[in-house]
């Protein structure tokens, strides 16, 4: 029998989920419900189902309507890619009405939130996935692979860096995760992947957070510095966008337009606004200090104004080093390149031996997003899941742990204060 699942939030994110669905899993698995603000959206989502994969119209549901659905529909799962500030909503209605949830990161934006999903878990026991991609990526797995083995030892430090560039990263200032109550900020909303990605690395959990943050290149006070002398709300039709290398244009592209720019009349979404306007509450430049609870310490920075991007990871421990450097293919989010997100440049894994020669490990890449992990991952939550030693899936705990590395250090750039994650939030004694 295939599971049913039903997707809340259709907009450029939801796509990697419901075509997956319509294609490679459809023995498995099957969309019942669209639910989202934009009737248009849900209309395009149907029309590329028809199109693509000779997939009938799946019913569809205002925001509002989310109960009705899950009454009307009775899906198993509930896919969950919505605005961020909105998971805990669905994450928690759904599970208290028996679904199973599958969410797109970050799992929630504030401990108030984590909170609230951690314990509606614990009553109702349902499972919940947070679809981390990048642990599948095969240069992130065999760093896994490696400390396990021992490689290196006992790790004692990470130093992480992570580049986002005038491309990807501007675009986080256009869209709705320019305001940190939507998402968070950088450190909640993009962050989450790479602390995640060392808790998964290290097999721990974060104790304590320190971090400073700014707003340095993008808002309005930087656009006289970057070359923009014309103040204008968005790209759209406006002259002063013409002259600035940030802008973007809806309607040169057909997903741009049909998803946002047509939608606009039903959602009330702008989703081509001005990188320097004074409306941006998110930093674009943070550094991060985390120690966590088996003694390892991170020093993390995520810059959003780069000249490439990827990012640098050097481990250290009492055996060696292990360096990854990787250079990923950049992408306006939605942006007619679904196919090429997340795809790798050069990618580079090497070991530093404590006493002896250092060595290139070898990375085997497949077809797909991330190097191959993407089907991985997608075969793991639609299809029928092979024995994973790694422990690649990523649960609630997973979940909250990785957006508390985030929040906290939002409140330690808000206070010049360090912050101790088990001041944020309370576990049941079996997750921690």
């Amino acid at each position: 029998m295939k599971k049913r699942y039903a997707q809340v939030g259709i907009g450029g994110r939801a796509r990697f989920f419901y075509e997956a669905i319509a294609s490679d899993f459809m023995e498995t698995s099957e969309i019942v419900a669209f639910c989202d603000i934009s009737q248009t959206r849900m209309d395009y989502a149907n029309k590329l189902l028809k199109e693509e994969y000779g997939v009938s119209s799946v019913p569809t549901y205002f925001y509002t309507e989310f109960d009705r659905m899950l009454d009307e529909t009775k899906p198993d799962c509930v896919i969950v890619t919505s605005v961020d500030r909105t998971h805990d909503h669905y994450i928690i209605r759904a599970m208290e009405k028996g679904c199973d949830i599958v969410t797109e990161k970050p799992m929630t934006t504030d401990e108030e939130k984590a909170q609230a999903i951690i314990d509606c878990q614990k009553r109702t026991g349902r499972d919940l996935r947070v679809t981390f991609n990048y642990r599948y990526a095969p240069h992130n797995t065999k760093v896994r692979e490696l400390l396990v083995n021992d490689v290196i030892g006992e790790v004692f430090s990470v130093h992480f860096e992570w580049l986002l560039d005038t491309r990807h990263g501007a675009d986080y200032f256009r869209r709705w995760h320019r305001n940190k109550i939507n998402s968070g900020g950088l450190l909640v909303h993009k962050s989450t992947h790479h602390f995640d990605l060392v808790n998964f690395w290290l097999d721990t959990h974060p104790s304590k957070v320190f971090a400073y943050g700014d707003l340095k290149f993008y808002g309005r006070s930087n656009a006289e510095k970057r070359g923009v002398d014309k103040f204008y709300s968005r790209c759209l039709d406006s002259e002063a966008a013409k002259d600035d290398p940030f802008a973007i244009d809806l309607k040169s592209d057909e997903t741009l337009r049909e998803l946002y720019l047509n939608a606009e009349e039903d959602s009330g979404y702008i989703r081509d606004r001005s990188v320097f306007a004074d409306d941006i509450s998110i930093e674009d430049t943070m550094g991060v200090l985390v120690k966590y609870k088996n003694g390892t310490i991170l020093t993390y920075s995520l810059n959003a104004y780069m000249p490439w991007e990827g990012f640098n990871v050097s481990i250290n421990g009492s055996k060696g080093r292990i360096e990854l450097n990787v250079k990923e293919n950049s992408y306006i989010n939605a942006g007619g390149e679904k196919k090429n997100e997340g795809a790798l440049g050069e990618t580079a894994l090497r070991v530093y031996p404590m006493f002896g020669n250092p060595y290139t490990v070898e990375i085997t890449e497949k077809e797909g997003g991330h190097g191959g992990g993407d089907p991985i991952l997608l075969n793991d939550i639609f299809g029928i899941p092979e024995p994973d030693p790694l422990n690649r899936a990523a649960s609630h705990v997973a979940g909250a742990m990785s957006v508390l590395t985030g929040i906290a250090a939002n409140k330690s750039i808000a206070s010049g204060l360090e912050v101790k994650i088990d001041d944020l939030i309370k576990f049941p004694d079996q997750d921690r």
